[in-house]
């Protein structure tokens, strides 16, 4: 799995697009709709090397940040203009209010791409990047409020030890989020599905990223993956509860989210 990722990790994005036809970007927009962080977050995004869902989080704080500041300005109309404007500097500089989203991932150039992104993006407060191993986190217990991992708990070896080390590393009351391929249930669309799956996602991966193979497995570990229900069972084994997933796109994919309580 390691040499599959180091493979495709300059092509990633690319090929994301490509796949889905751009609807990962839609999908990952609900997977932080779902999460809905206030200011003061901080997130651990596993497996999120290219820094999609970290990205997303910063302008999702962001933008409730500013709304924040409109409001608290627009209940002090008495200030002076200067007053105002000082508030309003002192604000955007931090406009995260001390969210922060930690990016942990197993593969080194991974997280090489996702930090050339972030370079060339502009992103940099609020944001670090940790080389870890899903199944062993290097992270204290009952530190972070959210774990997410979208389309990266397929390729763990041991998908109970991630979960195990998911709900060990979020604090009492935090949220776990998996954004994942699933099990589609409409018949029709299967059939249609494996067929573009298998016919047309490995040629895609040969003709954009020069690497036939990478892309037929990741293919089949969607296949093999569990379906809906079973994940779910498996996330409560873990010690979450409130789990309950949904299903994107007829479960092309699925958001699975559980509480530590």
């Amino acid at each position: 799995v390691y040499q599959v990722f180091e493979s495709v990790a300059k092509k990633y994005d690319i090929m994301n697009d490509s796949m889905t036809l751009g609807i990962h970007r839609v999908w990952k927009d609900i997977l932080m709709h779902k999460m809905n962080p206030s200011p003061g977050t901080l997130l651990l995004d596993v497996a999120g090397g290219t820094g999609d869902i970290a990205f997303r989080f910063i302008n999702y704080v962001r933008s409730i940040r500013e709304r924040q500041l409109q409001q608290k300005l627009r209940h002090h109309q008495n200030l002076s203009w200067q007053e105002i404007s000082e508030s309003y500097q002192e604000d955007k500089l931090n406009s995260l209010g001390d969210s922060q989203v930690v990016v942990c991932d197993i593969n080194k150039e991974m997280l090489k791409v996702g930090k050339q992104k972030a370079q060339h993006l502009g992103y940099s407060q609020g944001l670090s990047w940790v080389l870890g191993n899903a199944e062993e986190l290097p992270f204290d217990d009952d530190k972070f409020d959210v774990y997410t991992i979208a389309f990266g708990i397929r390729n763990v070896t041991r998908i109970d030890l991630a979960l195990e080390e998911a709900y060990r590393v979020l604090k009492p009351g935090g949220r776990f989020l998996c954004l994942e391929f699933s099990h589609v249930s409409n018949p029709l669309l299967s059939r249609l599905y494996d067929l573009y799956s298998f016919q047309v996602i490995p040629v895609l991966g040969e003709v954009i990223a020069g690497d036939w193979k990478s892309y037929q497995y990741l293919v089949e570990s969607i296949r093999r993956f569990p379906p809906q229900e079973e994940l779910k069972a498996m996330i409560e084994d873990a010690g979450f509860f409130k789990v309950d997933y949904q299903n994107l796109n007829m479960g092309i994919v699925a958001i699975h989210s559980g509480f530590k309580l």
